[in-house]
């Protein structure tokens, strides 16, 4: 055995991760799972970088995303620290209210359910 030790952070610090909160957390998987119990998604991705988090919602596992929900802490004091973007990366809402943000996709869960 070696008396060799690898750091697990490079710096000794660990990099710093934008991440969604518990509450932000409970908005999404709340909408994802009725998204899910109405047969219009199948599977999400997370992804928590150093600028930005992101929850992506999938109808197959290998289309693009659906949508995006993405959280820029950075942007917060110009457009809003949350972005909703579609399929084809445009970006179809942003704001600092992240119910607010998900409403577009919450009155297509009510047509979903009433088709």
């Amino acid at each position: 055995m070696s008396g060799n030790v690898t750091p697990l952070f490079p710096n000794g610090q660990p990099r710093s991760q934008t991440l969604f909160d518990r509450l932000e957390l409970n908005l999404i998987m709340n909408l994802y799972g009725r998204m899910v119990a109405a047969g219009h998604w199948r599977d999400y991705a997370l992804d928590m970088e150093r600028d930005e988090a992101r929850f992506s919602a999938f109808r197959r596992t290998a289309d693009r995303p659906e949508i995006a929900i993405v959280k820029r802490p950075a942007l917060a004091r110009k457009q809003g620290a949350y972005i909703l973007v579609g399929e084809a990366g445009q970006i179809l809402k942003r704001g600092d209210d992240l119910k607010a943000l998900l409403a577009p996709v919450e009155r297509r869960l009510v047509k979903l359910i009433d088709a």
